[in-house]
């Protein structure tokens, strides 16, 4: 059955396809002449307090700092229109607002971020892509700190890019802010993407503007690493992986120390970053995390004319100048050693294969 969602002031909307859904709510197509969806949250844990929140939000979109948040093309946030409820036979009486569909204009963010999907969804797209997100991403980030906004759930799944490198964000509904003096504290938060004053607190710990400081460097890291978390890696130690916010926790960054992870040698090296960017994320995670303002200057600075080159046998494969050769077509070259070897091996699981590698590189990551 079809649900029908309906606005404070008797407007109705049809809602199609299911687009997806995440750790709060669900998102649904929105039958109108414009890109619009659908956010519905089944089980807020304060249903009165959601509604007013939402409220706030649609009645913020009015005001000065929302506008010039949204004035960009394309739009570089999905706001809240108008706060709507399920209605009908058999609906529930679900809360949720109507936005602009991040569709119309961009694609996830997973498909810059991860390899094989850039491979296969923007093959067009280049380390200088990713640059330019990243770009994008802390300009985003840094005007919404100047609006006294805190996104607290910064992740990919919120984040959307364009084949420029044009970033935007959803889930507006999770952010920390006020309105008319009253607080509405940040509400999310997801493993992978934690500063470590978050990594276990109490739930609904609200976030710090540092916190998200904090998960910016690790998505921009993302971003020019080709996929690779900062705080990925097996323990140096010969301890057990338990998972990035245990890295996080305990220090284990190739970044800040090299012997504390174990990486696979298809890992890429850290000199494919700019001098400049590379102390920028080791400050990041040895405790004086620079603020969105400020990466947004020095990416700004390393996207200059001049600072990027192409290499001569594939033009695709793009590097800041600082690196005298390509390490794209040293990344190529590993990877076909490793597969070469990894046909010959008939044993071993790929999670055995993968640690052994990363033994043997102990002393050979950079």
């Amino acid at each position: 059955m079809a649900l029908t969602v309906v606005s404070g002031n008797g407007r109705e909307w049809r809602l199609t396809e299911r687009i997806g859904s995440g750790s709060e709510g669900v998102v649904y197509g929105v039958d109108d002449a414009r890109p619009l969806v659908a956010k519905l949250v089944p089980d807020p844990p304060d249903p009165a307090a959601y509604r007013r929140r939402i409220a706030r939000l649609v009645r913020q979109r009015r005001e000065p700092r929302t506008v010039r948040l949204l004035s960009a093309t394309p739009v570089r946030v999905a706001w809240p229109m108008v706060g709507v409820r399920t209605a009908g036979p058999g609906a529930d009486g679900v809360d949720g607002y109507v936005m602009t569909d991040m569709r119309h204009a961009h694609r996830p963010f997973t498909h810059l971020l991860t390899p094989a999907a850039r491979r296969a969804l923007l093959p067009r797209a280049t380390w200088a892509t990713a640059l330019a997100a990243a770009l994008s991403l802390a300009r985003l980030l840094a005007d919404l700190h100047a609006e006294g906004y805190v996104v607290g759930d910064l992740k990919p799944d919120n984040l959307w890019v364009d084949d420029r490198g044009e970033v935007g964000m959803a889930d507006v509904d999770s952010w920390e802010f006020t309105d008319g003096g009253e607080l509405f504290p940040g509400r999310m938060g997801t493993p992978g993407y934690l500063a470590p004053e978050r990594v276990g607190a109490p739930a609904g710990t609200p976030p710090r503007r540092t916190s998200d400081d904090f998960v910016l460097a690790v998505l921009i890291h993302q971003l020019l690493m080709d996929g690779l978390h900062p705080f990925a890696g097996y323990p140096a130690d010969g301890g057990d992986y338990r998972s990035y916010d245990d890295n996080v926790l305990h220090g284990r960054c190739r970044l800040l120390d090299r012997t504390s992870v174990l990486l696979p040698r298809s890992a890429p090296p850290v000199d494919l970053l700019p001098r400049r960017l590379a102390a920028l994320l080791r400050a990041a995670f040895g405790g004086v995390r620079p603020s969105a303002s400020a990466w947004a200057e020095a990416l700004a600075a390393e996207s200059a004319p001049g600072r990027l080159r192409a290499c001569r046998s594939d033009p695709r494969h793009v590097h800041t100048v600082e690196r005298p050769w390509c390490p794209w077509c040293d990344l190529a070259e590993r990877a076909g050693e490793r597969a070469e070897r990894a046909a010959g091996t008939t044993e071993r699981t790929a999670a055995a294969a993968e640690l052994a590698e990363c033994r043997d590189e102990e002393t050979r990551t950079p």
